[in-house]
C-alpha cells in the first residue's frame, strides 16, 4: 500500500469512531467535513517518508503517528478559519466548517480533532510502548504552548511580531512534528530529524504568503489576500514577492542539505522536489492579480514606513 492510501485508510479508521450511535450526528459530520476531502497531506507524507527512510519496523504505529499529525493539522485549521481568526468561508474548495455547520459545532469539531489525534495515536502505541513518550510529547508540543500552533496563532494578536518565531510556531512546529515524529515511530532518534521539519515548515508558510497574493481562490480552494486583509505578519510584506520568493529557495536548500544520511535519502529528496514545484509552480507569478496584488502589499508597506 502507498503511502496516499495508507494515510486515507487510517484516517477513515480514525473518522469511523466518531460514529457511534450515542453521538451527535451533527458533530460526527462536521469532523467527516473537516478532514475530508483532504488537501495534499503533506505533513503525513512526509511522516511516513522519514518513517520508512528509518526503516519504518512498525507500521501501525508510523500510520496512526502520520494520521495524528494530519487530525491536528484539520483541527488548526477549523479553528483558524473562525470569524474570530480569519473568517473564510472556504476551505479545501468546500465551505469551511463554521459556514456549514456554524461556529458552535466548528469550536467543538476543531477541540473533538485535537482529542481525536491523541486518541488514534495512543490507540497503537501499545506495538511499541516505549517509544509512546518521545511521540506524546513531541506532539503536544507541536501543539501548544510555547512554540506549537497554539503560539502561533497567538502571535498574530500580538502588536509587534517576530516574523520567523511566529512562522516557526503557526507552521513549522507541525512540519517538525511531523519529520522527528516518522524517525521516533520507527525507533530512530527524533533529534536527527527535527532540522528538516524546521527548514520545511518556514519555508512552506513563506510559500503560503507568496501564494496568498499570487494565486488565485480557485486554485487554492480558500480566499487570498488574507494577510493583508487581516495585517498579519507575512513574508511579502516584509520582504517584498521578490525577497519572499528568494527566502523560499534559500529554506528549501536548507531543508534539502539537512537531511540525514539514510537510506531513504533519495525518495526524500524526490518528495521534497515536486512538493517545492506544487508550492510554487512558475506559471503563477506570471498572472496578473499577482503584480496587481505584490503592488497593493508595496503600498500598504510604503504607508507603515
Amino acid at each position: 500500500m502507498d503511502t496516499v492510501r495508507r494515510i486515507e485508510w487510517v484516517l477513515a479508521e480514525a473518522l469511523a469512531e466518531v460514529d457511534h450511535p450515542g453521538a451527535p450526528r451533527s458533530l460526527a459530520a462536521a469532523l467527516k467535513h473537516a478532514v475530508f476531502p483532504g488537501g495534499a497531506r503533506i505533513r503525513p507524507r512526509l511522516c511516513l517518508a522519514v518513517a520508512l527512510a528509518c526503516g519504518d519496523d512498525c507500521a501501525p504505529l508510523s500510520n496512526a503517528t502520520a494520521a495524528a499529525i494530519e487530525l491536528m493539522h484539520c483541527a488548526s485549521l477549523v479553528h483558524d478559519d473562525l470569524p474570530c481568526f480569519d473568517n473564510a468561508d472556504m476551505r479545501r474548495g468546500q465551505p469551511s466548517v463554521h459556514k456549514a455547520f456554524g461556529e458552535r459545532l466548528a469550536v467543538l469539531a476543531g477541540d473533538a480533532l485535537i482529542v481525536l489525534a491523541y486518541q488514534t495515536l495512543s490507540a497503537d502505541i501499545h506495538h511499541r510502548p516505549e517509544r509512546a513518550r518521545p511521540l506524546l510529547r513531541g506532539l503536544s508540543q507541536a501543539v501548544g504552548m510555547p512554540a506549537g500552533i497554539v503560539a502561533g496563532q497567538a502571535w498574530e494578536s500580538e502588536s509587534i511580531v517576530d516574523l520567523r518565531q511566529y512562522q516557526r510556531a503557526k507552521t513549522g512546529a507541525l512540519f517538525a512534528a511531523a519529520t522527528s515524529l516518522g524517525a521516533a515511530s520507527a525507533g530512530q532518534s527524533p533529534e536527527d530529524w527535527e532540522a528538516l521539519g524546521n527548514w520545511l515548515g518556514e519555508a512552506y508558510q513563506v510559500a503560503d504568503d507568496i501564494r496568498d497574493v499570487a494565486a488565485e481562490a480557485a486554485e487554492l480552494g480558500k480566499p487570498t489576500g488574507q494577510d493583508l486583509c487581516h495585517g498579519r505578519p507575512s513574508a511579502v510584506s516584509t520582504l517584498g514577492l521578490s525577497g519572499a520568493l528568494e527566502r523560499f529557495n534559500e529554506l528549501m536548500a536548507q531543508a534539502l542539505g539537512s537531511i540525514p544520511d539514510c537510506r531513504g535519502e533519495k525518495a526524500l529528496r524526490s518528495l521534497l522536489r515536486a512538493e517545492s514545484q506544487r508550492l510554487i509552480p512558475s506559471h503563477m507569478l506570471s498572472k496578473p492579480q499577482a503584480s496587481k496584488q505584490s503592488g497593493a502589499q508595496r503600498e500598504l508597506l510604503s504607508r507603515s514606513l
